[in-house]
């Protein structure tokens, strides 16, 4: 299997997940399969195309690496911003979920995400 379809493998359950979210889009970022909602950027494969880079805050960068660094992690080059790397090969699906849920909230249009919770009560 040639790298970008490896890639793209890795990639999948993000995407399915992000799927269900209103207002995602998909493209591609710095060269690696990304998303956006609304055009506000929500994640990208990582050029390691073993991790997810998500937006998730400053505040919750820090709470997620100090609580589960065997899951969340950062380079030097995300140091500062409001980005957290996500092992995709190792996170429990369910996490991954709930992370990829709250980090849309998190930029997602208020009828985005009234769209989203009728969807769920339905």
């Amino acid at each position: 299997m040639d790298e970008a379809a490896g890639a793209n493998d890795v990639f999948e359950v993000v995407r399915q997940i992000a799927r269900q979210l209103p207002g995602i889009e998909e493209g591609t970022s710095y060269g690696t399969p990304a998303l956006r909602a609304r055009g506000k950027f929500l994640a990208r494969l990582h050029d390691n195309r073993e991790a997810l880079v998500l937006k998730v805050g400053d505040m919750e960068q820090t709470f997620l690496i100090e609580t589960e660094p065997a899951y969340f992690y950062i380079t030097d080059h995300y140091r500062g911003t409001p980005y957290v790397l996500v092992r995709l090969s190792v996170i429990d699906p369910t996490i991954l979920h709930d992370l990829i849920v709250q980090a849309w909230r998190g930029i997602a249009s208020k009828q985005d995400i009234a769209t989203y919770e009728a969807r769920r009560k339905a």
